[in-house]
């Protein structure tokens, strides 16, 4: 075993929190509290496979109950450890502050590979997972509510209420025990790209920044920026098309699981997407340099300006920290860089975005669709018609004033009301600016603190703080 891998997933996390506390004022006791999980529930339980009885194992991990509920995703996959939900669930707090959703951190897991049983089986086993977590008091609208992960997503959401829906069937707001449900179980229209486009929103506002992009050596802006995107799974692919249908940055690379893909003169995203649906691999692809499965990680390390690490943690490590050419990392997985590398990179000059906030596009939209399911009421239900109609006229009251028709594509575009997926983008881009800047006025408030994760995580610990001591706990 490396050195760099003695040090696990949690110990980066709580590495990442004893570098950031430093830079604050609160007692001992309180900073305990914040770091420490406060409930950690592991279960097993048997599951009939065919003519065979198999013990699942699985795990339910709340961190912070400083806000209530609890909120985070539930994962599946076989490398799931305590330690590793126990980590999430730690940066699920932090992120969820950090973009100011009222939510206690919380994390899932079932250890299990989800592409060796077939959709009865998964559904069993989803199905059983949930009633233990109903039996202890671990799932529920006001409690804790999960959300989809690696291996998981709106159908394993859509198991989950329905299993929570039979068990507790007097509960008015039982749709908001989880959310990314599909759209047509109470779910909210664009959550499926959420965490994608929080990336993209993030990665765009840094590279706004005129300072720092001089510092960098770039132009100021996204478009015509160079980026290499690891993983294209929900959140690397839609990070990988927003980017570059909505900001104009060029792709250059692709890694995936069967191996990797490279053109310095960048491919459309859309057309990999495609030949890897018609060929069930992105190597071949016209135009591309292919690198093979067993050399796939090193798309880390190809020209770009931007690389965006979307896959699994720890990917970007000792061994490779130095040869990692972007300028900026991206961080769109949870901590695909360990705290040794993070060093590295750092003395190089390198510009690293964190995942503590830049991936919590999914949380963030988790709470919209969670309010809407409290409320009962589709967004934009309300004020849609009365908007479009109100800007409707306000367009004929120009026309009339200067002499000029507006053309029926222009008055498409201008008078209408917002609907759903609009109001969610509108929210996010909100949350996800606002975000970025409160972390970078930490950092500029503060010259002492070294880089933007650590003012990330001083601005959780500061709000998680004024919770707790609001509660009267702590003087």
């Amino acid at each position: 075993m490396s050195q760099d891998r003695i040090v696990s997933f949690y110990e980066s996390v709580t590495n990442f929190f004893n570098k950031a506390a430093q830079f604050t004022s609160h007692p001992e006791g309180l900073l305990k509290q914040i770091q420490v999980c406060n409930a950690v529930y592991r279960t097993l339980f048997p599951v009939k496979i065919g003519d065979e009885v198999r013990v699942i194992e699985a795990y339910r991990v709340q961190h912070s109950h400083h806000r209530t509920p609890t909120k985070g995703g539930i994962r599946y996959s076989i490398n799931v450890t305590q330690e590793e939900v126990m980590a999430l669930a730690t940066l699920m707090s932090y992120k969820c502050a950090i973009v100011d959703v009222p939510f206690g951190g919380a994390k899932g897991g079932v250890k299990i590979n989800p592409w060796d049983y077939t959709p009865d089986v998964l559904e069993r086993i989803t199905r059983r997972y949930t009633t233990e977590l109903i039996a202890r008091n671990f799932i529920g609208p006001s409690v804790d509510v999960p959300a989809p992960d690696y291996g998981t997503g709106e159908r394993e959401m859509a198991w989950i209420y329905d299993t929570y829906r039979t068990f507790k069937g007097a509960d008015i707001d039982a749709a908001g025990v989880v959310t990314g449900k599909p759209v047509n179980q109470h779910g909210i229209r664009g959550r499926k790209e959420a965490t994608g486009r929080g990336v993209y929103y993030g990665a765009r506002e840094a590279c706004n920044i005129p300072e720092d992009m001089k510092k960098l050596g770039l132009s100021t802006g996204l478009k015509n920026k160079r980026m290499i995107v690891q993983g294209l799974g929900n959140v690397g692919s839609y990070t990988a098309m927003i980017s570059q249908d909505e900001g104009g940055a060029i792709i250059v690379g692709i890694g995936e699981f069967e191996g990797a893909i490279y053109n310095p003169d960048g491919f459309n995203i859309h057309e990999v997407m495609k030949f890897r649906q018609e060929n069930g691999s992105i190597l071949g692809f016209p135009g591309a340099q292919s690198i093979p499965k067993e050399k796939r990680e090193s798309i880390l390390e190809y020209d770009c300006d931007i690389l965006v690490p979307a896959a699994l943690e720890e990917v970007i490590n000792y061994k490779n920290a130095a040869r990692i050419k972007a300028k900026i990392i991206a961080e769109a997985a949870n901590g695909p860089i360990t705290s040794r590398a993070e060093e590295i990179l750092l003395d190089a000059g390198k510009l690293i975005i964190p995942d503590v906030y830049l991936n919590a596009g999914g949380v963030t939209v988790s709470y919209f669709e969670w309010l809407k399911n409290l409320s009962h009421m589709r967004f934009g239900r309300l004020e849609k018609r009365f908007d479009q109609q109100r800007l409707e006229k306000l367009v004929q009251m120009v026309e009339r004033e200067v002499g000029r028709l507006v053309s029926d594509e222009e008055k498409a575009m201008i008078a209408r009301g917002a609907d759903e997926i609009d109001l969610v983008r509108s929210g996010l881009e909100e949350t996800m600016i606002n975000a970025y800047h409160q972390i970078r006025k930490e950092k500029e408030d503060n010259p002492k603190i070294p880089d933007l994760r650590t003012a990330a995580f001083v601005n959780a610990i500061n709000k998680i703080s004024n919770d707790y001591m609001a509660m009267g706990i702590f003087p």
